[in-house]
């Protein structure tokens, strides 16, 4: 008998948030692998160098159980980890079994390294072993499309998430399945503050019979030190080993199951963290390293025998509305620090923005002592309120260091630059994006970097980074929690050292070629500059580059040589350096400036020509980048998966919508479920009621002007908040947004920008678009407003609402949204095509109901307003029945602000 497998794969790198996926089912020959399994785990090649070895299980058993009360057992969980000169290949493996009767979820979910580069992933499925290839994508959809026209295929899946690259594995598997699943993929390592730092989220989610962390380095120019930090806590205090040669190191991290529990009877693990590995290279004698091998070069600049540059900063702090509470708290304690770090010889001002642009000075000033504490305490003054026009306050401190320029007031060798900090997108002013790109990229002066910090889940953190790489810059985006001031304080350390500028290489002619960038704007200390390239053999030898570039005092001249034949002996000799580092780390940087080019380009045919050479080194090197696809195969090639790239989207748990549509976003399996409230005009729906925390969210609905097809849709025309504790009601309509305190009343209009703040809650409106609610900096909630033409002959406006996971209610919140607060268990198996093509079956397991759920696309209104962004949707029919609590009837309310009865 055919078993049906469902899988759910989570991909996210760089500029890839998420992506589409097909599966088949498993063959009927399932039960004649068993025999090649070694250990209950079947032997699966491994990919080296292009080509996949055999490898063999020699794991002891310990004896000791580490399957929970779910019989999900993990048999082993290891990172293998080789970095060689700063590259460094990862390969986090895992093997899960399930011993259970039942069919269940077995689990693969895995953190990603910023801007590192997949390039491969294989599945073991009790003897079936799925590997994966990289393909043009337009390529690799019409396979997927020839699947599902064979009906093979099982459905897309969509998924997203806001900053954290995740790879995300979920299959629905039988009683006694057991998988073995291993991904690899590549970064380089970027020095940060004077070391290298190299970060293993390590997250099994349980104990692990076999848990192994294995870390080899090997650096030709010489390890100074290697440091382990006890980033998982005092708990595995001295399970760490180190060892340490002049030029190599292992690092060795086997904790046993005893060791993984929390507490000597807890059946929960303690491994749930970063496991971090710092180290720096020996650099005492030269101010750079060229390393030559395989036809390629790469060359690491990085002296810390200077004196900083005078910089020249101007600081664009974002103090609108949505700032007050927790995030300008943090903001101010990052800036105090901050402005006491600036040196004699620095200069610099501060730009505050909401709707209106103040300036703590008009022009730069010296950064004495009284100056900063003057800034200190003008910041320290500052109260939230009101829009965002980012576009103004940039052009502002644009227009101060160019005066300051013209009127001679800057040291030559100073370095000038904006830090940028915002939580929102423009609400004031100019309001395009890419207008405001372009003024920005038209008004400032070559020589000035622009660096921006983005605060907060919902922050349009592509566009504050496209406008830092247009700028010399960098981005960062920080999720505006108790970390906020330290994120930021890191952050600024990273650029505030500037130690050269116009840095730029010069090799002999004929030397080198497809040499990545030659020229730089500025290097901070601390940092490093990399340079790669192709190598003439004729000229191996006798390779030097001579680096030019301004310091404190005067004009620079270095010289780096190299020894190729020392090179080429260590590294024949180790058995654990990669052959192809220097291929892989052009590859890797070649590709990054292709990136950052494209999203530069001025027209339309660079674009074209530089998306073909981005192409074809992804293909040529096996990566998944924004123009390929990930495809992944049996050996018979007719089970496939396809790993595909749509846009990000942002999401937060629950939005409602339209007609009026439920979207329940499940963080456990990245799910998103949808249904629909089939109710009549004037009702009022319970969406959360809390009585312990004393919140209310109740929607009333209103009806469109005649029917369609028989059916009168609905949408919510007024939505109630009640903050019992605070005495606090909060009325949306579509017509305008009342704060009420007892007898006290004030209104706001959707025509204007504004802001009310009273007991500790804030309600911030977007003009035309949006109302934001925040409580206590703890929790917040945001209503949209969609407009229609007035004289549409059926469509009314209408209301939206969305409250994100992170709101912290009290386990007895209730409601259509409030009862997913927590998250229920939700199992989706047996994907199967259904009488329409487009919209696949699959049966849902939730709250002891079998629900038949159908795949299909649902509008989420949150990034763009006017006409939504398609999301994907499990579909529960029969308005929610059987996924919510109860009949949706259970959840009417007799008034705006009542609590839900007897829930």
């Amino acid at each position: 008998m055919k078993q049906l497998i469902c899988i759910l794969l989570l991909f996210l790198v760089s500029e890839i948030r998420s992506f589409d996926l097909v599966i088949d089912e498993i063959p009927d020959d399932l039960e004649n692998l068993f025999d090649l399994e070694v250990d209950g785990f079947l032997s699966k090649p491994m990919m080296r160098n292009g080509r996949y070895q055999r490898s063999t299980l020699n794991d002891e058993d310990s004896g000791e159980s580490v399957a929970g009360d779910d019989k999900i057992s993990i048999y082993s969980y290891k990172v293998q980890s080789t970095i060689t000169s700063r590259l460094v290949d990862t390969m986090i493996q895992s093997k899960v079994e399930n011993k259970a009767k039942h069919a269940q979820n077995l689990v693969f979910d895995v953190q990603i390294p910023k801007g590192a580069f997949i390039h491969n992933f294989t599945m073991n499925i009790n003897g079936i072993t799925f590997t994966s290839s990289i393909r043009e994508k337009s390529a690799a959809r019409q396979q997927y499309a020839q699947a599902r026209a064979k009906g093979k295929a099982a459905g897309i899946v969509r998924s997203s998430a806001l900053d954290m690259e995740n790879f995300k594995a979920e299959l629905n598997v039988p009683g006694g399945m057991k998988v073995q699943f291993e991904i690899h993929y590549q970064e380089m390592m970027r020095r940060k503050l004077g070391s290298y730092e190299y970060v293993i989220p390590l997250q099994p989610g349980r104990l692990a019979k076999h848990l192994e962390v294995d870390v080899r380095i090997i650096e030709p120019q010489g390890l100074r030190y290697v440091h382990v930090p006890n980033s998982l806590g005092d708990h595995f205090a001295g399970i760490t080993t180190i060892s340490k040669g002049e030029k190599k190191a292992h690092v060795s991290f086997k904790p046993t199951v005893a060791q993984q529990r929390k507490c000597p009877t807890c059946s929960a693990t303690a491994v749930d963290g970063n496991f971090v590995v710092t180290y720096d290279v020996h650099r005492e004698t030269k101010a750079g390293e060229l390393e030559i091998f395989n036809g390629y070069f790469i060359h690491y600049f990085a002296p810390d025998n200077l004196d900083p540059l005078p910089k020249n900063i101007l600081f664009v702090i974002d103090v609108s509305g949505s700032m007050w509470g927790l995030k300008m708290k943090q903001t101010v304690e990052a800036m105090k620090t901050i402005l006491g770090d600036l040196r004699p010889d620095d200069h610099f001002s501060v730009v505050d923005f909401n709707h209106n642009v103040r300036t703590w000075r008009d022009d730069l000033v010296a950064a004495t002592a009284s100056q900063k504490e003057d800034a200190k305490k003008y910041i320290q003054e500052i109260h939230p309120n009101g829009g965002t026009n980012i576009n103004e306050a940039l052009l502002r401190a644009i227009f101060i260091l160019k005066e300051a320029s013209n009127l001679g007031m800057l040291d030559p060798n100073s370095v000038s630059m904006i830090v940028l900090v915002s939580d929102g997108d423009p609400t004031v002013g100019e309001l395009k994006l890419t207008k405001i790109q372009k003024n920005v990229k038209q008004n400032i002066p070559k020589d000035v970097s622009l660096f921006s910090l983005g605060i907060g889940f919902d922050v349009d953190y592509d566009f504050l980074d496209r406008l830092a790489h247009e700028n010399h810059g960098m981005a960062q985006r920080i999720f505006g929690n108790q970390e906020t001031s330290s994120q930021m304080k890191k952050f600024y350390n990273q650029v505030s050292t500037p130690l050269l500028k116009k840095v730029e290489f010069n090799y002999p002619q004929g030397s080198v070629s497809d040499v990545t960038q030659n020229s730089f704007d500025n290097y901070f200390g601390g940092s490093e500059i990399v340079v790669a390239g192709k190598v003439d053999a004729d000229n191996v030898q006798h390779l030097q580059s001579i680096i030019t570039a301004t310091s404190s005092n005067a004009e620079l001249v270095l010289e780096t040589l190299t020894d190729v034949e020392g090179l080429d002996d260590f590294l024949k000799k180790e058995p654990h350096a990669d052959p192809k580092f220097t291929e892989k780390l052009w590859a890797y940087l070649t590709i990054n400036q292709l990136l950052a080019e494209r999203n530069l380009a001025p027209t339309a045919a660079l674009k074209r020509n530089l998306t073909r050479s981005i192409l074809q080194m992804s293909l040529d090197h096996h990566i998944v980048t924004p123009f390929t696809a990930m495809l992944i195969e049996n050996p018979e090639r007719n089970e496939r998966m396809l790993a595909d790239s749509p846009q990000d989207q942002k999401r937060g748990c629950c939005p409602v919508d339209n007609d009026p549509h439920f979207i329940i976003h499940l963080l456990k399996i990245q799910e998103n479920i949808c249904f629909n409230i089939d109710s009549e005009p004037g009702n009022i729906l319970n969406l959360v009621s809390d009585p312990d925390s004393g919140i209310v969210v109740n929607g009333q609905l209103t009806g469109a002007k005649k029917r369609e097809n028989t059916k009168l849709s609905t949408y919510f025309g007024k939505i109630g908040f009640y903050f019992k504790n605070k005495g606090l009601k909060v009325e949306i309509s579509t017509e305008m947004i009342t704060l009420k305190d007892g007898s006290y009343s004030t209104a706001l209009s959707w025509s204007d920008t504004g802001s009310i703040i009273r007991k500790r809650l804030l309600v911030s409106v977007k003009k035309d678009r949006s109302v934001t609610i925040t409580v206590d900096t703890e929790m917040s909630f945001m209503v949209l407003l969609h407009r229609v033409w007035k004289n549409h002959p059926v469509n009314v406006d209408f209301l939206g609402i969305y409250i994100p996971p992170t709101n912290r209610f009290s386990p007895s919140a209730h409601g259509l949204i409030g009862q997913f607060m927590s998250e229920p268990e939700v199992h989706i198996f047996n994907e199967r095509p259904s009488q329409d093509p487009e919209k696949p079956e699959a049966t849902m397991e939730v709250k002891g109901h079998k629900l038949t759920v159908t795949s299909g696309l649902q509008k989420d209104y949150r990034t763009d307003q006017l006409f939504g962004t398609n999301v994907h949707c499990w579909f529960v029919h029969n308005s929610g029945k059987g996924f919510i609590d109860g009949h949706y009837n259970d959840y009417l309310v007799p008034h705006l602000y009542s609590f839900l009865k007897n829930p």
